[in-house]
């Protein structure tokens, strides 16, 4: 298993998984919304997408994106996108791709990486936890939805 910071020669790979990935969140295959999207994010440097490789085959992506909590004065990063191909699952990859985040995250002297995945996406949580993850019980998220 190979694990890399994913770049423009990654676009078709990691585009086809981000499509799998919204789609296990029950929206419309669009393959090319989703390259779209994969493109403009690498284009402005606005995400970091760490991928994993079997045997020359793209099985798994992790998208972060930077923030900054002002209570420590220090960088942020949100874990906003994990997924794994079925055919891959069990296989570590899902671990492997959050050793990686961490890695960055020290790397730039960040204070946490933060996530959210949906109440029934039990085999995530344990994942999350198993990794030391924690859930807030300290706060609430709120999201303002500016879409109908």
């Amino acid at each position: 298993m190979n694990i890399f910071k994913a770049t423009n020669h990654d676009l078709e790979g990691v585009s086809n998984l981000f499509n799998l990935y919204r789609m296990f969140y029950n929206q419309p295959f669009d393959l090319e919304g989703a390259r779209s999207y994969i493109t403009e994010r690498m284009e402005k440097g606005e995400s970091v997408i760490f991928v994993a490789k079997i045997d020359d085959e793209y099985v798994g992506f992790t998208q972060l994106y930077p923030t900054f909590s002002s209570i420590s004065m220090k960088k942020a990063w949100i874990l906003n996108d994990l997924y794994v191909d079925e055919q891959a699952r069990g296989q570590g990859v899902g671990e492997k791709l959050l050793q990686r985040a961490k890695e960055l995250a020290v790397q730039t002297g960040a204070k946490s990486i933060s996530l959210s995945t949906a109440l029934d996406n039990y085999t995530a949580q344990r994942l999350y936890e198993k990794n030391g993850y924690e859930r807030d019980e300290h706060f609430y998220q709120y999201e303002l939805s500016l879409s109908k």
